[in-house]
Order: structure tokens, then sequence, then C-alpha cells
């Protein structure tokens, strides 16, 4: 009597798949969110760059910087917007200059957030944007 083999896995093989297929899940889910992260860091430095061109164009325009966040996001023809998920606040610097703060609250590490101060009458840190680990504005 000739015996033929059956086809297919057993449950052992199957098991053992699923198994590491979870573990490489276990792996990837962790750097998927600090990729995200990184991402919304990043449109958080770009709102600032764009935030410092437009603050630039109202300081042509006016003579003065912007004195509130609606100078320059607010309006039929503001002259920038927010990246979605972004809040910003702007404060004066005292100098003829400002301080913005662009930050995503949804990011889940830390930094939540950067800074940029222009005008400030220290070279050191004028118009370099700093990420810091203070919660987003």
């Amino acid at each position: 009597m000739l015996h033929t083999a059956k086809k297919g896995f057993t449950l052992i093989e199957l098991l053992i798949v699923v198994v590491i297929i979870g573990i490489l899940a276990a792996i990837a889910i962790p750097k998927f969110s600090s990729t995200k992260d990184k991402a919304k860091l990043a449109s958080a430095k770009t709102d600032i760059r764009n935030f410092m061109t437009a603050e630039e164009a109202y300081f042509s325009d006016n003579a003065k910087y912007a004195t509130t966040l609606a100078d320059i996001t607010g309006g039929t023809n503001p002259l920038m917007q927010l990246s979605p998920g972004n809040t910003a606040s702007l404060a004066a610097a005292g100098t003829g200059g400002y301080t913005v703060k662009v930050g995503n609250a949804s990011i889940s590490g830390t930094p939540k957030g950067c800074t940029v101060t222009v005008n400030s009458g220290n070279p050191t840190t004028d118009e370099k944007i700093a990420c810091e680990e203070t919660a987003a504005p």
C-alpha cells in the first residue's frame, strides 16, 4: 500500500509564523511613531521659517513687525497659514523684533515645539530655530 504525503502546514508551524509576525510588529510600531513625531516637528520648523518670511513681508509693508498672530495669519489675505495640527504664539522681543513659537500638541515625545527670536540683540541665538522640551503653544 502506497502512502501519499498530506500537503499543508501544521498548527505549530502556523503558530510560529504568527509569533514571528507579532515580534516584527512590536519592533516596527514604535519606530513608526517616532517617525511621525519627527515629521510633525519638521512641519513646526517649516512654519517658523514661513512665519519669519511673513514677518519680513509685514515689516516691508508697515515699517514694524506684527504684534499679533492675526496680523500674519488672519484677515482675507493672510501672509501665511499654519500646518494642520500646529499652533503658534507670538511675543514682542522689546527691541523691534519678535519671538515666535510653533508646536504640535499631538507629538508624543519631546520636544513638542520650536522657537525663534529675531532682533533680540543676542547674535548667538538671534534667528536660530531652537527646539526645546516644553509644551506646544
